[in-house]
């Protein structure tokens, strides 16, 4: 894209390339150049930073970051506009094009088409994310064996709201998103913002992620059966909620409830996740008839 046309000339300039925004890939490009300023300067970059840019497109944030950070990997899933970033960004060789879908390659895969061979290179995701793969791709992305040191990700309003929610309305989606970091929203952004328009507002959230030894517990496969027990029957009582979910008797759940020093009758979205933590270590216990069974957590 040349200097003169800008972000704001996107409409036309996809027109005369004969492209259309496709619906079915949730395709909405920012073209805001604030907006786009403020993601850039959210995610803190340096000259030694290496970026992963999932989704993007016709590259208005890729130039931008590309100006801040010592390399880019840019992972587009739509051979058309892959063309044109390859394309309008050959002039600049801290830019990776990747073609792929980014939930088929794993992080370590990543940044080995960006050029490391290890596939560990500290990196930073940031990225405008399609609506109805948001879930998908923070998860794709936190739990990955490599994970990345901060993302900066532009969602749905609503989604935002509840990645940093606090008790009582937490949600599983909170939960998930913050054993693994710490969330914030950094600013509101209008549908307006994005071409073509969606139907609701986003927002820039930031999420500062957490080194193994500081997430909740130590087992997120044990901590996330609980949760997943817990939240499976949201309007239940916990006791009932986790003896349904977990397949035991409500009486296991509740003295395991009252060794975790958290009262059997609340809901699971009241629970932090320091309560969540000491609930799946109270549930791996063995029980307190002595016959040296631990109670099952299926």
């Amino acid at each position: 894209m040349s200097s003169e046309e800008g972000v704001g000339g996107l409409p036309a300039r996809l027109r005369g390339l004969g492209l259309r925004p496709q619906r079915h890939r949730g395709q909405h490009f920012l073209v805001s150049e604030a907006i786009l300023q403020a993601i850039v300067a959210a995610a803190d970059l340096g000259p030694d930073d290496w970026v992963v840019e999932v989704g993007p497109g016709p590259g208005n944030l890729t130039r931008l970051l590309a100006q801040a950070a010592g390399r880019v990997i840019a992972v587009e899933v739509d051979p058309r506009l892959y063309e044109v970033l390859r394309q309008d960004l050959a002039d600049c060789g801290r830019v990776i094009p990747v073609l792929a879908d980014a939930r088929r390659l794993t992080p370590s895969q990543m940044l080995q088409a960006g050029g490391d061979p290890t596939g560990r290179h500290p990196y930073k995701v940031v990225a405008n994310l399609p609506y109805y793969l948001t879930s998908p791709l923070l998860r794709h992305f936190l739990e990955a064996e490599v994970p990345p040191d901060l993302l900066v990700v532009t969602v749905q309003w609503e989604v935002a709201q509840r990645l940093a929610a606090r008790p009582p309305q937490m949600s599983l989606l909170a939960v998930a998103v913050q054993f693994y970091g710490e969330p914030e929203v950094v600013r509101k952004v209008p549908a307006g913002a994005f071409y073509p328009r969606p139907k609701v507002d986003s927002a820039v959230v930031r999420i500062r992620v957490r080194p193994p030894e500081a997430r909740p517990h130590p087992d997120p496969e044990a901590f996330f059966r609980v949760v997943s027990g817990g939240f499976g029957q949201r309007r239940k009582q916990l006791r009932n909620a986790l003896a349904q979910g977990l397949g035991l008797s409500s009486e296991e759940v509740a003295r395991a409830l009252r060794t975790a020093g958290v009262e059997p009758g609340r809901r699971a979205e009241s629970l932090s996740l320091e309560e969540w933590a000491r609930v799946t270590d109270a549930l791996s216990q063995r029980n307190d008839e002595g016959d040296g069974q631990v109670l099952r957590v299926r």
